[in-house]
């Protein structure tokens, strides 16, 4: 336990330049007294790292030394060949050198190691995309990478959901790729959107039809955490989305589906909202929709195993289809074929 210890704190510094010795007591879930104890151990084995002093001080590695030591275990090993996801990096621009990468971390492995992370890449692959779709063709993705590593400011004419088009300057602080789909999160730059009350916001990188990568940098805040970010902005992306709560009633083979066809997000309100089952195993619950006329299409997929309650437009959208519907296939309707004669 220990000597991995001592291997994480040489590969923190190695990687970080400049650690505090709270910051490694933290990450290593240790005491400072246990910090100081190890770096001492380190130096004795002949590991230059050397202590700087004062407020701003910490630990670090004397400059140019770099261990060969790659810390590996067998399970990273493993994990080695799932790590690059060679399709979106190909689509950033930098699949050459992740295939690159791979390469020399494969040649540093012990042997056995090695041929577990081939077999892993021969067994295992991943598809970012979802069913019945293709990743989104993004022509800017690779700019926009590269202005979001550099710190660039960037000019973008940008196609807004209802078809009008924007230009916006922006400072990009990340790319997230979802479900096929690259977002850029930026914050609209100094003087764009009411002066220094700015908020992040997130652009769909496919509707991106010009970019412009200006020459000046920007100061990222040092407090943005791009995971912390999407994370909330997609929970309230989903929650923001379903406007329409309605109430239905479902069978058991609609309640089973719910998950299925309406995602986790609408099967917890409706987990959280459905009666006891009746004599028939029939619920009543909310179900949120988009808009009651996507909402009404939506529904009408589960046939007779749905009753809409409420809201009273909806419910009568859902009839009036319905009915619309009963009129093509009743008989003498529009597609009706010709009675045979004898």
């Amino acid at each position: 336990m220990r000597a991995s210890r001592l291997l994480s704190v040489l590969l923190t510094l190695q990687t970080r330049g400049h650690v505090t010795a709270q910051e490694l007591a933290d990450e290593l879930e240790v005491s400072v007294r246990t910090v100081y104890r190890d770096i001492e151990s380190l130096s004795a084995a002949g590991i230059p790292v050397y202590a700087e002093r004062g407020p701003a001080g910490g630990y670090r590695l004397l400059d140019g030394f770099r261990t060969k030591i790659n810390g590996l275990t067998a399970d990273e090993a493993d994990s080695l060949m799932l790590a690059g996801l060679p399709g979106p990096a190909a689509e950033l621009g930098l699949g050459a050198v992740v295939a690159s990468a791979q390469l020399k971390l494969m040649a540093g492995l012990a042997p056995e190691l090695r041929e577990r992370a081939t077999r892993t890449g021969e067994r295992f692959h991943l598809d970012t995309v979802g069913w019945y779709a293709e990743a989104e063709k993004s022509p800017y993705l690779a700019e926009a990478a590269n202005a979001v590593w550099h710190g660039r400011r960037i000019r973008i004419s940008y196609r807004r959901w209802g078809g009008a088009v924007a230009p916006r300057v922006l400072d990009p602080y990340g790319l997230v790729l979802k479900a096929g789909v690259w977002y850029l999160v930026a914050r609209p730059a100094e003087g764009e959107e009411g002066g220094r009350s700015r908020k992040d916001r997130t652009y769909r990188v496919g509707r991106i039809l010009e970019l412009t990568t200006l020459g000046e940098e920007f100061e990222r805040d040092p407090g943005f955490s791009l995971a912390d970010y999407w994370t909330v902005w997609s929970e309230d992306f989903e929650r923001n989305l379903y406007q329409v709560p309605a109430v239905v009633r479902l069978s058991p083979r609609a309640r089973a589906a719910v998950a299925g066809l309406f995602g986790p997000q609408r099967e917890r309100v409706v987990a959280e909202t459905e009666s006891a089952p009746d004599a028939e195993g029939w619920v009543k619950a909310v179900l949120p929709l988009e808009t009651m006329r996507f909402g009404a299409l939506e529904l009408l997929r589960f046939g007779s195993d749905v009753e809409v309650l409420a809201p009273p437009e909806l419910r009568a959208d859902v009839e009036a289809t319905a009915r619309a519907v009963m009129a093509v296939y009743a008989p003498g309707g529009p597609g009706s074929p010709e009675p045979s004669g004898d």
